[in-house]
């Protein structure tokens, strides 16, 4: 499987359903909630036996087009089933998919389904995903669980817990790669009974189901933007931003706040100066109300504190003028303790989970207003919810006034999601991106060469092929260096597109655009390559995507082996938490285990790996966490430690890392680092914690980093990664070679020169 997809299914698709597991364009049935769950034809749907009229299943969305199917040849029970197949897609994923409104209430939702596999490169299983005002509420898939291959028929589960939030259920199957999968026999049950015998679910209703007095559109109209109305709008965004968090009526859910912005931005827009627009900022916060004085009222506690809100602006009587000065610092201080109705803390972790957040999916584009919507969304979740705020090395508030023109006078939807990105990579956030729109991030196309690129310092060098063989015809080996594309210097073109990838460091952001240099349209085009001393002049033709994103860099191959029998190895893309027990085990004996995390852990195993490392309580992170009563404000946690357990591994413990290595192999890095790991490698993503995902108007969707992860003595991880002990980064010559240089520095650790050297003659002629 491409371990990308991998990465993808199994982390961002909980941030972004629109651009993986949403509502796809070919599937009419899946534009809205189908019948109510109780429908007399449902069980048959779900059974995929109702009357087959079309090459599609009845009752069924699905997409990419020309990918779904009926079948009646392969069944598990009665006369259909439903079968996905997938050649050469210029898309990385099938869906079928199914939605019903969630009327019901109870604890779990549970989806069981037999499948059944012919020749699946990457990955088949079930998906479901709960949406409310916000998407992905809850959201769980198969990723894990490496459903591929061929086999047989056999019954799976998945379930969710049902969220008191949740408008609407989507599930079905999805394919991963190529091959075929079939499906057949649904069942939907909550708490073990079918979905129609579940209660009806009571569900109180709040401004957004009231106010639709904006949903056809804001109404604005903009051809241009004046300085002073320019500066008046970065006022407003600060504003409505303020008040979203802090004003009673709408941290309680009275207010539709994103259509209160409508009624007031015609006002702000038409005032000539800035005591003209404080004056229309004044009169709309009186319409909202007045508010009480306190009598219990919010403190900001100074003990464990990081961050302190950034409030200095509301001092500023030149800036508000008197009236307004006064309104403002009066709703701060009559703040509620701990309300608010745009997010929530998740249990236990602490990353905030924004509630509310509408997507507007169906509103046309361009609209001025919901565009100017988007970016004061954006701009304000950072102002007030990102624990890294401090470490962006912007001026926020300039950001805001750059980017006010770019974003609502985009004249279509491609400009405005290219400006949202533009915007979103100022945060210099790995994790950060718009997810939903990665298809118009430069170079668009859905074609490439069909190489394997990776950044070797600032060249870019062919590192292997998507496919065995696949390469071959293109005339480029592994090792040779991109100079030209199509005539534009590579370094012309990573300086060009450098805006529209969000990343926290320039080795991670390299990353990025080595995974999209060669994309384009369909057809050749023309590469001016460097082998040694040669220069290569190359027409190659572009293949559809098979591949998207960087590839790890760990060995392929078995989870766990011995190197030799002094040196074991580990590798986290594909271990198994239940099986750490095992490794170290197998490990007994050797010198020195050596834990390969150049990837993305596929399962959590900080814990369950790390207490094997210890002999002693090891202190290894700590967290910040949000303020719901102070939004901006960023407390200290405890620090998180590993406890020791058995079998103890006590031999040497090398990690290996590089720029594929973010978030949860970020943290898994700084635990095994505290129990004693030499860190061999380069610099990771600096893109550490649970993310927290968010809509954006126009049904687009992006993410942050939700909380602050450090060391125990409080130094950051954020943007600076995680430093290696040992910094090894991969030669040209070494790529050319076929040689694991990291690899080769993490034995050197274990070994002596001359039994390292051995077993580098051994690794090589395998």
């Amino acid at each position: 499987m491409n371990r990308f997809v991998a990465l993808c299914l199994a982390w961002l698709c909980i941030s972004a359903p629109a651009l993986f597991l949403g509502r796809p364009a070919a599937a009419a049935d899946d534009t809205k909630p189908a019948k109510a769950p109780d429908h007399p034809g449902l069980a048959e749907i779900l059974s995929f036996e109702t009357p087959q009229t079309n090459t599609s299943p009845a009752g069924w969305g699905g997409g990419p087009e020309g990918t779904i199917f009926v079948d009646d040849k392969v069944v598990h029970g009665g006369h259909w089933s439903a079968r996905i197949e997938r050649g050469d897609s210029s898309q990385q994923f099938s869906s079928l998919t199914k939605s019903l409104p969630v009327d019901f209430s109870g604890r779990r939702v549970e989806l069981r389904g037999y499948l059944r596999t012919e020749k699946v490169s990457g990955y088949a299983g079930l998906w479901m995903r709960e949406d409310g005002e916000s998407p992905s509420l809850e959201f769980a898939n198969m990723a894990d669980r490496d459903l591929q291959g061929t086999t047989d028929w056999a019954e799976y589960s998945i379930s969710l817990p049902v969220n008191p939030d949740a408008k609407t259920l989507f599930f079905g199957v999805v394919v991963a790669g190529t091959g075929k999968a079939w499906a057949d026999d649904f069942q939907l049950l909550v708490d073990g009974k079918p979905v129609w015998d579940a209660p009806k679910a009571e569900r109180a209703q709040t401004a957004l189901d009231l106010d639709h007095q904006f949903d056809g559109g804001s109404r604005v109209r903009l051809d241009e933007l004046t300085e002073v109305q320019i500066k008046n709008l970065v006022l407003l965004g600060k504003v409505w931003g303020f008040l979203k968090y802090h004003h009673p009526r709408v941290t309680s859910g009275q207010v539709h706040w994103d259509y209160e912005l409508f009624r007031v931005l015609p006002a702000v827009l038409g005032a000539r100066e800035r005591n003209e627009a404080n004056a229309a900022l004044l009169q709309w916060i009186d319409s909202l109300g007045k508010v009480a004085e306190c009598t219990s009222c919010a403190t900001l506690e100074e003990r464990a504190l990081h961050l302190r809100p950034e409030l200095d602006w509301l001092g500023d009587e030149a800036l508000l003028g008197k009236d307004l000065n006064r309104c403002l610092r009066s709703i701060h201080r009559n703040r509620l303790a701990g309300k608010q109705f745009y997010i929530s803390l998740e249990p236990g972790a602490g990353n905030p989970k924004f509630l509310h957040e509408q997507a507007y999916a169906a509103i046309k584009l361009p609209d001025p207003g919901f565009q100017l919507l988007g970016l004061y969304r954006f701009w304000n979740i950072i102002e007030y919810w990102s624990p890294y705020r401090d470490v962006m090395g912007e001026d926020w508030d300039l950001v805001m006034k750059q980017f006010i023109p770019k974003i609502v006078l985009a004249k279509n939807a491609e400009a405005y999601q290219r400006e949202l990105m533009a915007l979103i990579g100022r945060v210099h956030d790995s994790h950060a991106n718009l997810w939903s729109s990665l298809q118009v991030r430069p170079p668009t196309g859905n074609s490439q060469v069909p190489v394997i690129v990776r950044f070797i310092g600032n060249r870019a060098v062919v590192a292997g092929y998507p496919a065995a063989g696949a390469g071959k015809a293109t005339g480029l080996e592994v090792g040779d260096v991109l100079m030209d594309l199509d005539g534009v210097p590579v370094s012309e073109l990573v300086q060009k597109w450098t805006p529209y990838y969000a990343a926290g460091n320039e080795p991670t952001r390299l990353r990025d655009i080595a995974g999209s240099l060669t994309r384009g349209g369909q057809g050749a085009t023309r590469i001016r390559a460097q082998r040694g001393d040669k220069t290569l002049d190359l027409s190659v033709e572009r293949v559809p995507l098979q591949m998207k994103g960087w590839e790890f860099h760990d060995l392929p191959g078995e989870t766990f082996r011995l190197l030799s029998d002094q040196v074991a190895y580990l590798k986290l893309s594909s271990v198994k938490a239940d099986e750490c027990a095992h490794y170290v085990k197998s490990a007994a004996g050797t010198k020195g285990l050596i834990v390969d995390i150049r990837n993305y852990p596929s399962q959590f195993v900080v814990f369950a790996l790390g207490s094997l490392l210890v002999s002693k309580q090891t202190e290894f992170a700590r967290f910040t966490r949000a303020d719901l009563s102070n939004p901006g404000a960023f407390h200290w946690t405890e620090p998180e430690s590993l406890s020791p357990g058995e079998p103890h591994y006590s031999g040497k413990l090398v990690v290996l890392v590089d720029e594929t290595s973010q978030s949860q192999a970020e943290y898994t890095s700084m635990a095994f680092r505290a129990a004693g790991a030499t860190v061999v490698g380069s610099t990771t993503a600096g893109a550490d914690g649970n993310v927290s995902g968010f809509a954006l108007p126009g049904g687009l969707s992006t993410m942050i980093s939700g909380i602050g992860v450090f060391y125990p003595d409080k130094k950051p991880t954020q943007r600076i990664g995680i430093i290696p002990d040992v910094e090894v980064k991969p030669t040209i010559e070494g790529i050319r070679a076929g040689r694991d240089e990291v690899l080769e520095a993490a034995v050197r650790q274990i070994l002596e020169p001359g039994a390292a050297g051995e077993l580098f003659e051994k690794m090589g002629k395998r």
